[in-house]
């Protein structure tokens, strides 16, 4: 004899949540970068937020550029007996694509924290805050990239073909802004010490970069084969600067060079999607 309970239909097993698959992280990079109009406008609206009422407003990107260079380069050019009319170029684009680089991690690294209103307020993808860092950073760029322009009237460097190189370099650059911000600004968003610890590893990797010194002189006085210049060979700051800053100078670039920065941005896109992954959903709650 059949019972009440009996006759209940069973009920189907929930399905399983999708929220940490690698679908989710591709989809939100794609819905990201179809909202171009957003993140554009927020990039630009950013810059004329942190000149607002400045007489000169973005131009004091390229004026602090252009005076901390010329310091640089005039001082070193004198320390290491350099010939400013070629160490000059090498340091004014040091600094230009250095600084990419650097505001690349460490506004990268406060990304959703100082963004934690829109994040909460606004149902959009959580790669539209990271595309619109990697603008920022595009539009800085473009304002100090002139300053190479007048160099080369006052110092004519031997241009060649190879310059069109630049083109995919600033591209790779581009493409590892956007996974660096992923990743140290999901993590500093769990873990507050690590943007303190960035701002820190920054500051040692610049001077442990050729920005302000160069690497040919380095293997001229310390020999090709010595630990200072295998150091420098370790860093990989100095071949994402070698692959942009080269080809500007007129000078030809390894294929080691493409090779390991190309070899960085696949290592550090695994980890953006791995980390995009699994914490996604969790850093509204983190901000």
């Amino acid at each position: 004899m059949s019972t009440a309970a009996d006759e209940v239909p069973l009920r189907p097993p929930p399905a399983e949540s999708d929220s940490r698959t690698f679908r989710r992280a591709f989809g939100d990079l794609t819905s990201g970068f179809k909202h171009s109009e957003l993140w554009l406008l927020l990039g630009w609206q950013d810059i004329k937020q942190r000149y607002r009422r400045s007489l000169l407003g973005p131009l004091w990107i390229t004026i602090a550029t252009a005076v901390t260079a010329v310091a640089m380069g005039l001082l070193y050019s004198q320390l290491f007996g350099n010939d400013i009319s070629s160490f000059l170029p090498y340091v004014m684009l040091g600094f230009i694509f250095w600084n990419f680089i650097q505001g690349s991690i460490l506004e990268g690294a406060d990304l959703f924290t100082t963004n934690e209103g829109l994040i909460k307020q606004i149902p959009a993808p959580l790669s539209v805050h990271v595309y619109r860092l990697a603008w920022r950073q595009l539009i800085i760029f473009l304002h100090n990239i002139p300053l190479y322009a007048v160099l080369l009237i006052i110092f004519p460097q031997p241009v060649t073909w190879t310059v069109i190189l630049v083109i995919p370099g600033i591209a790779l650059f581009v493409v590892n802004a956007v996974w660096v911000s992923i990743v140290f600004g999901i993590l500093s968003t769990r873990f507050r010490d690590i943007g303190q610890l960035l701002v820190t590893a920054v500051q040692l990797v610049f001077f442990m970069t050729p920005i302000i010194w160069s690497a040919t002189d380095l293997e001229e006085n310390a020999g090709a084969n010595s630990s200072r210049v295998k150091l420098v060979q370790l860093n990989p700051m100095y071949h994402y600067l070698e692959i942009t800053r080269g080809p500007l100078l007129g000078e030809s670039v390894a294929l080691y060079h493409w090779l390991i920065v190309i070899a960085c941005t696949a290592i550090g896109w695994a980890m953006a999607l791995l980390i995009l992954r699994n914490y996604r959903a969790r850093v509204s709650y983190w901000v």
